[in-house]
């Protein structure tokens, strides 16, 4: 069953491309680089380049795609508490990749069914959000059920994401059974 599977989806290569369509404006196919936010901040701080120090996100003045990047770092480090306290410091929580992230966090850390909810809303926010689904199709592969895993990445072919990191992480998860913490 598991070699079809594997068959059904494989397609030629399985070089990660780079890119937008969707999964955030930001490439993905690299774990990301530390900085000083994992290398110096401890707790929920984020470093504000411009302070040259460690600041708390509530009351900086950094931009959100700081704030995205330091997000996914301490994810990366699995220090997904402070991930989720940086989110919770981001103004619009009903934004997509905002609700994206906190289903990340809540996947890491095991809650599956809240993890599924966040991904769901910002599916729904953004249909065309292929790393939500990405993320949420690796968590189907965690749990074993393949068939809505399988979905998922139909789902991101359709909107336009092949060759995405979305697309080709999903497609491997599938394949090996193996999932992505970036």
């Amino acid at each position: 069953m598991r070699v079809l599977l594997a068959l059904t989806i494989a397609l030629p290569g399985y070089a990660f491309a780079a890119g937008g369509n969707g999964d955030g404006g930001t490439t993905w196919t690299n774990p990301p680089e530390p900085s000083e936010t994992t290398k110096t901040c401890k707790g929920v701080r984020v470093w504000d380049e411009k302070k040259k120090r460690c600041v708390k996100p509530k009351k900086s003045s950094l931009d959100t795609d700081t704030l995205y990047g330091a997000v996914r770092e301490l994810a990366y480090a699995g220090r997904y508490d402070d991930a989720q306290g940086v989110l919770s410091a981001m103004a619009d929580q009903n934004d997509d990749r905002v609700l994206t992230y906190w289903g990340f966090t809540h996947r890491k850390l095991g809650q599956i069914e809240l993890a599924n909810a966040y991904y769901d809303k910002a599916i729904t926010t953004n249909p065309d959000n292929i790393l939500a689904r990405s993320y949420m199709g690796q968590g189907f592969v965690e749990q074993g059920k393949l068939d809505l895993a399988i979905a998922q990445w139909r789902e991101i072919k359709a909107r336009g994401g092949e060759g995405s990191w979305a697309e080709a992480s999903l497609r491997e998860a599938i394949r090996t059974g193996t999932t992505y913490s970036y």
